[in-house]
């Protein structure tokens, strides 16, 4: 569990992220609204080396940035209930990217088995701190937690 005081260690931590990810990692990102999670985001876009301006992909569904060390395809999957199938996901999932999705937990079958979960959480008495857990599931997921905890210490 890392904690998070402000946005700029929000940031500084998924910075950390697109610094260890490798082409085919999925992150998904869990919080409530306004928890940060477009906020992480551009925190792991800039780890990715990513100039552009990062925004939430809420009516887009899905943007791709490809000016980084690695494709990002970042997206918001909060206003689909249904036809996930039509997205190809699978593309992205098992491209040459990064792919991030916020809200992903309610893709449900949709998402692979490997995969880190972040779950960013707004601390009850300060509005500015964060409370970030991460949560691996399955082999890639492992070893990006495994990076991203040891650049951390390594901080």
């Amino acid at each position: 569990m890392y904690e998070a005081k402000d946005e700029e260690a929000t940031k500084k931590f998924a910075f950390l992220l697109g610094q260890a990810a490798k082409a085919g990692d999925v992150v998904v990102l869990t919080g409530d609204l306004g928890a940060g999670k477009t906020t992480f985001s551009k925190g792991i876009a800039e780890g990715l080396g990513i100039t552009q301006m990062i925004k939430s992909p809420t009516y887009t569904i899905i943007r791709e940035y490809t000016q980084g060390r690695l494709p990002f395809y970042h997206m918001d999957v909060y206003r689909i209930t249904t036809g996930f199938d039509d997205l190809g996901l699978d593309d992205y999932f098992e491209g040459d990217g990064l792919t991030v999705v916020e809200w992903g937990n309610q893709l449900g079958e949709w998402l692979p088995e490997d995969y880190l979960e972040v779950i960013i959480k707004k601390d009850p008495n300060d509005v500015a701190k964060r409370i970030i857990a991460l949560a691996p599931h399955g082999e890639k997921g492992s070893a990006l937690s495994a990076k991203l905890m040891k650049a951390w210490s390594e901080n």
